[in-house]
């Protein structure tokens, strides 16, 4: 019987569920929550944005920055071709001059983050449309297209590991 009152003073002392979590501290964790995945999509559109100031400039090696440097990196278009080097020579020999790159824009553009069972974001689908404004053609016909763009966040950001561009 003596073990009673102590165990009653421990059952005492322990905060209730309303005491250790109240309501009001909810909403920032929520907030704070969304924080990375704001910053993820910025990061994804800023990317973006720096690969059509690149093609602008006539720039392939930037515009082909955001891509993953790695073997198995892939593009699929006409052809599927796989390896960073492969995909940049490719829009090398499509586009030799700054007359054939013309002016690219990027429009509707839907950015899904992909969270992983644990919640962190590793991936994200990207797809959207393109549009050259351009009067010179050199291999590459298309001046408009669809493109569906697989993002991994590694230790250098963001980076394009799959295009599916047509």
């Amino acid at each position: 019987m003596i073990l009673m009152p102590a165990l009653l003073g421990i059952f005492i002392a322990m905060p209730t569920r309303a005491q250790a979590a109240p309501a009001a501290s909810a909403p920032p964790q929520v907030a704070a929550s969304a924080l990375p995945r704001v910053a993820d999509e910025a990061a994804i559109r800023a990317a973006m944005d720096s690969q059509v100031a690149a093609w602008n400039r006539a720039d392939i090696p930037a515009f082909m920055q955001v891509y993953e440097n790695s073997p198995d990196t892939t593009f699929i278009g006409a052809k599927l071709r796989k390896g960073y080097g492969p995909i940049l020579e490719r829009y090398k020999q499509s586009y030799t001059t700054a007359e054939q790159m013309g002016a690219l824009t990027f429009n509707n553009l839907d950015i899904r983050l992909l969270p992983s069972a644990c919640g962190q974001v590793e991936f994200a689908v990207v797809t959207g449309a393109f549009h050259l404004e351009r009067a010179v053609k050199g291999e590459a016909k298309k001046d408009d297209g669809i493109f569906s763009l697989v993002w991994r966040k590694g230790p250098q950001g963001w980076k394009i590991v799959l295009d599916h561009t047509s």
